[in-house]
């Protein structure tokens, strides 16, 4: 049996000082690493609140669900 080693994403927190992303955790990066880089509002609370009305939203919203409805 062969293993092969998968890279996991890996999320880390990090704050821009003078033009620079500075990690806020130790972490060793090789040279040339990759990154994907999101900018998060400086309100957080707001931020995970419209991205859990997204979800909600396809949840609750749909047209299968709508013969609960008539039971009621």
């Amino acid at each position: 049996m062969t293993i092969h080693k998968t890279d996991m994403l890996k999320t880390l927190w990090a704050t821009v000082r003078q033009g620079k992303i500075e990690l806020l955790e130790l972490e060793e990066l090789p040279e040339g690493t990759r990154v994907l880089v999101t900018l998060l509002p400086d309100d957080e609370t707001e931020f995970w609140l419209q991205t859990s009305q997204t979800s909600l939203s396809s949840v609750w919203d749909n047209a299968e669900d709508d013969v609960y409805a008539q039971l009621l």
